[in-house]
């Protein structure tokens, strides 16, 4: 499809096609074109005057880097041509190509599995060792290296965006030679115009934050229910939280572990479970204690308590969305930014990274990765951070092909970020918020530490290699549930009790306590006494060994399936939801139905969905939509509807509902509006 649609491509059409997918369009006019640096040097083939003249020449370019190893490409170009390695090491001789780095006695080997792997020989003896790959040219000093993996990876994502260019091209081109479309009014551009963005008909009140925060966390109970009832969303899952693991970022050395190993498999299908149960009892934290605000509004010391704990809960959130954003910024698109410490490890135990050169070199060559840097600096605060990510809002407004850049990972994770400093803002703009304090308002954050260290002992010696290699084992029938069993298993062998119910206790422990504590400071003045601070609660005093029994036999009182973050079997949404509407039928039109049909598909092979096809089916059905924070995008029933639940979720990458997300959006609309696939009729 791709070699038919090209070869029906003008030059033209060729060239803007190769210029859509680079930044602002800027590409080699050809090979010798030093208007953009270096980079003749390193990839002077993708340059517009041999793609966009000849079509055979982008065709055989990609057929070669396909259909042949990297290390054949290493060592071999096009119809025998000079490889990568030849190439580089012309362009360094003749063009000038220097690296900035040194890297002294270092050396990166390209053969087996250890191609591409960097390392630093510290004695000179060593290097006897390397001498029959040095000789045989497939071991070269690393700043030769550097510059043969840039352009391996250059050249095979280029033509990876250019495909998918190419692809949406074409389509443009049939539509054009289609019949005449139908009246404005019926299309995207009228759909959206209609959605109008609803902008605040009062202002906005500690309810609606409320609301708001139930509804983040009802999205999250719902994606833990998805991972643990959803293979693929599990396997998916797991696949990012294996690829971005910190020990694949090179060291000082350069040294970085294998990437295929099944050593960390296991501990990642942890990660995928913690890290999502965390986040959704972190969110039902907020809100609850933002429920004791609002029923406390006259209550002046216990308004003092709420706030402190309030303003370091989202300290804490806050903390959480940046250590994820950065896990996935320098394992993608900023990985040749950080640098690994050998042997030095963060608080959660997890190697320690950072930047390592200044980020300010980017401001003009790469903004949006210059403002995404300034994003992973450490000592960041919610007040630090809001200009950049308003610099990132600013910089989608006027080049949106920016954020197609991204991996899917880094966008979500950086809406994730983005929801949390809105958040926090819009709370400030309605009470003041006191700054985080290490000393006051600590009882859900130092818990919350103590559990996370618990389980970060011992998460490592989970062994679930029977179900997870490889990852996609998970997809077979049944292994997935098998693997999460096991996962529970593991947990209350570890800890005396299951992952959620770990949270669960403690969310009701820290409402306990923080209670107890207004109640404390309310006696205290009524005695005409001085309400001074509760002190932060201390570390229990009992032995890991006794807790975990005591946890053990309470697991034994438990009644079944008692925990909102159970694994095995998920319950709803702790929250209870307005009830589902009696099932109503709408009558909507060929294209709608077609959106809904898909949402709603048993399918394994369901096909994507354009955010524009989806805000526009939903504009039909009369719902309005209000941007939040960053990409959040809240929808807003009409008042025919008997549901009044509001619902939020990010603008997906690419504009696109595809994979896993799918299944998301069709639950939401499942449990808010009781919609299914037989809700919708074609007219």
């Amino acid at each position: 499809m791709v070699e038919t649609i090209w070869h029906s491509f003008s030059p033209n059409e060729r060239g803007e096609c190769f210029k859509a997918g680079a930044a602002d369009g800027a590409v080699l006019q050809h090979p010798l074109d030093r208007s953009l640096g270096d980079v003749y040097k390193i990839i002077p083939e993708l340059n517009l005057r041999d793609l966009a003249s000849d079509p055979a020449f982008l065709l055989n370019l990609l057929k070669h880097r396909t259909t042949t190893s990297l290390f054949q490409q290493y060592c071999e170009g096009l119809n025998g041509a000079p490889g990568d390695h030849a190439m580089i090491e012309e362009s360094l001789r003749a063009r000038g190509l220097k690296h900035t780095n040194s890297f002294k006695n270092c050396y990166t080997m390209f053969q087996g599995d250890m191609y591409a792997m960097s390392f630093q020989l510290m004695a000179k003896d060593a290097l006897a060792a390397f001498e029959p790959a040095i000789r045989a040219r497939v071991c070269v000093p690393q700043s030769v290296g550097e510059f043969i993996m840039q352009r391996q990876i250059f050249i095979l994502q280029t033509l990876n965006i250019l495909i998918d260019d190419i692809l949406e091209q074409g389509s443009q081109n049939r539509v054009q030679n289609a019949p005449p479309k139908k009246p404005t009014d019926d299309g995207a551009a009228a759909a959206l115009s209609k959605l109008s963005v609803r902008a605040p008909q009062k202002k906005r009140t500690l309810s609606d934050l409320v609301a708001s925060a139930r509804d983040h966390q009802d999205t999250l109970e719902e994606h833990l229910v998805l991972l643990s009832t959803e293979p693929v969303v599990l396997a998916h899952a797991v696949n990012i939280w294996f690829f971005s693991r910190p020990e694949l970022v090179p060291d000082e050395k350069g040294r970085r572990l294998p990437v295929h190993t099944d050593k960390y498999i296991s501990a990642a299908v942890f990660e995928a479970i913690h890290s999502s149960i965390k986040g959704a009892a972190i969110w039902k934290y907020i809100a609850s204690v933002l429920e004791l605000l609002e029923k406390s509004a006259e209550d002046r010391a216990c308004r003092a308590i709420l706030l402190q704990e309030i303003s370091n809960i989202c300290h804490l959130e806050f903390s959480r969305a940046q250590t994820l954003f950065k896990r996935h910024v320098q394992s993608a698109t900023g990985s040749k930014w950080f640098k690994r410490t050998s042997n030095m490890y963060d608080s959660t135990g997890n190697p320690r990274v950072a930047v390592k050169r200044n980020p300010e070199d980017l401001t003009i060559s790469d903004p949006q990765l210059h403002y995404m840097l300034r994003l992973c600096q450490p000592k960041l605060t919610v007040s630090t951070a809001t200009p950049w990510i308003k610099k990132l809002g600013e910089l989608y407004q006027t080049h949106p092909r920016e954020r197609e850049k991204l991996e899917d990972r880094e966008a979500d994770s950086l809406g994730d970020l983005a929801m949390i400093i809105g958040f926090v803002q819009e709370l400030s703009s309605m009470i003041p918020i006191p700054s985080f304090s290490n000393n006051k308002g600590q009882m859900f954050a130092s818990k919350s530490q103590e559990v996370e260290s618990e389980l970060n002992q011992v998460k490592d010696q989970l062994d679930l290699l029977d179900f997870v290699v490889p990852i996609d084992n998970l997809l077979e029938p049944g292994v997935a549930q098998e693997a999460l069993k096991k996962l529970d298993q593991f947990a209350i062998e570890k800890s005396g009790t299951k992952i959620g119910f770990l949270y669960q206790d403690m969310i009701a422990d820290c409402l306990s306590g923080v209670q107890g504590q207004c109640d404390e400071a309310k006696a205290k003045l009524a005695q005409g006494l001085k309400a001074e601070w509760p002190s932060a609660p201390s570390t229990s005093p009992v032995s890991m060994a006794i807790r975990v029994e005591q946890r053990k036999q309470k697991e034994k009182t438990r009644p079944s399936h008692s925990s909102i973050y159970d694994i095995v079997t998920p319950a709803e949404p702790s929250r209870p939801q307005e009830p589902a509407p009696l099932p109503r039928t709408f009558k909507i039109d060929d294209s709608t139905a077609d959106i809904f049909s898909r949402l709603f598909s048993k399918s394994q092979s369901r096909g994507p969905v354009a955010w524009a096809a989806f805000t526009e089916a939903m504009a039909k059905l009369g719902f309005s939509i209000s941007p939040k924070y960053g990409s959040v995008y809240t929808f807003y029933p009409p008042d025919s509807m008997t549901a009044k639940k509001s619902f939020t979720m990010h603008r997906p990458h690419q504009s696109k509902i595809e994979g896993y997300r799918v299944l998301t959006v069709a639950r939401r609309l499942r449990t808010l509006y009781g919609w299914d696939k037989e809700t919708f009729q074609v007219e």
